[in-house]
């Protein structure tokens, strides 16, 4: 075990509410232990006994990890998602089990009911197929319903999709879903922000929701009733500046008044994948794979970082003159395209190809 994965499992058993002093602190250049000192020590200052209890929580999570065969990313690794990496409170530690490189292609995400109609999942599964076969990873919540037919969509295509789950990754539920995240494992990735062994209890479900969202470039909300999961998950997004998308459904079951209130409120109709790749102003390469508009050297982002130095999202929102929330899913295009990379730590490097 490697104290440095152990310091950031300590950070995860936080409270969550301390989790955006967390990545505050990362970002500011602390190490995860002298994070967690300071924080434990505002925590239970006059109670070490809790100090002492999560340290005995990460260690048993890092060895229960182990002997699972998942594989933990933290926060600084050059493989965390850039995206997820620039919310205001991203996991410390992703534990995941499938292929790391589903995370660097472009991702939608597509939820929705859990008791869905047949016309939803219909959509669902060719959505997810028609974006999958477009090289477009399709990210969702394992759950009954939408969640998994998107699932199934994707893999239907042969394409990638990311299954985020609200309890320890060795905890898959529902448990009838237990073939399906062994069929995810194969070409996408299943993942977790919770140490092994954690069940499936509901505070948790509504966390995930701000993962799933900070994953992707887009939201894709197919029959959400008026108290939906799914409308948290789209309201994560639209803080973490992503586009939010619906699908309209019928108007006399009152199965979808809240992705119609999404709708009234601005979300963009989806009738077709088309809809989804035209807001995001990506077209389709003679290979199936997407690409975006060109962008040129007098790209005002690219133009605000210097090759072979790297920066935060804060030191390019000053520079840029962009809130972190229109500007990250402009570094999200110029990463996909190739023009910047992520090196760790949140920070950005733009790649110089001159020669």
């Amino acid at each position: 075990m490697t104290s440095f994965l152990f310091d950031f499992v300590c950070l995860s058993l936080l409270p969550s509410w301390r989790w955006p002093a967390v990545a505050e602190g990362l970002r500011a250049g602390d190490t995860p232990r002298e994070l967690f000192a300071r924080l434990a020590d505002l925590l239970w200052h006059s109670d070490p006994g809790e100090v002492v209890s999560l340290r005995a929580r990460a260690a048993a999570a890092v060895e229960r990890a182990h002997a699972s065969g998942l594989t933990p990313v933290t926060w600084s690794d050059a493989t965390y998602p850039a995206g997820l990496a620039a919310i205001i409170d991203p996991p410390p530690v992703l534990w995941t089990r499938g292929a790391l490189e589903a995370l660097v292609q472009p991702s939608v995400a597509i939820v929705g009911s859990r008791a869905a109609s047949s016309y939803a999942l219909s959509v669902a599964t060719t959505l997810a197929a028609d974006l999958a076969s477009r090289g477009i990873a399709v990210v969702s919540g394992l759950a009954r319903g939408v969640d998994s037919a998107a699932h199934r969509g994707a893999l239907e295509a042969d394409g990638v999709t990311i299954a985020v789950l609200g309890s320890g990754l060795d905890v898959i539920y529902p448990p009838e879903h237990k073939p399906l995240a062994r069929d995810i494992e194969r070409r996408g990735i299943v993942m977790s922000e919770l140490v092994p062994g954690t069940p499936p209890l509901q505070q948790f479900f509504p966390l995930r929701n701000r993962i799933i969202s900070g994953l992707s470039r887009a939201i894709v909300v197919i029959e959400a009733g008026e108290k939906s999961g799914s409308l948290i998950t789209a309201r994560c997004a639209l803080e973490q500046g992503r586009d939010v998308l619906a699908v309209p459904g019928n108007v006399l079951s009152g199965r979808n008044r809240g992705g119609h209130a999404l709708l009234k409120d601005g979300a963009k109709i989806v009738e077709s994948a088309d809809d989804i790749l035209e807001e995001l102003g990506m077209g389709t390469a003679g290979s199936g794979s997407p690409v975006a508009g060109s962008s040129g050297p007098a790209d005002p982002i690219l133009n605000c970082l210097t090759p072979g130095e790297s920066s935060d999202l804060d030191e390019i929102a000053e520079r840029s003159g962009l809130t972190p929330a229109r500007l990250l899913p402009r570094l999200m295009e110029l990463e996909l395209r190739g023009s910047i990379a992520r090196v760790g730590g949140g920070r950005f490097v733009r790649i110089d190809r001159t020669c």
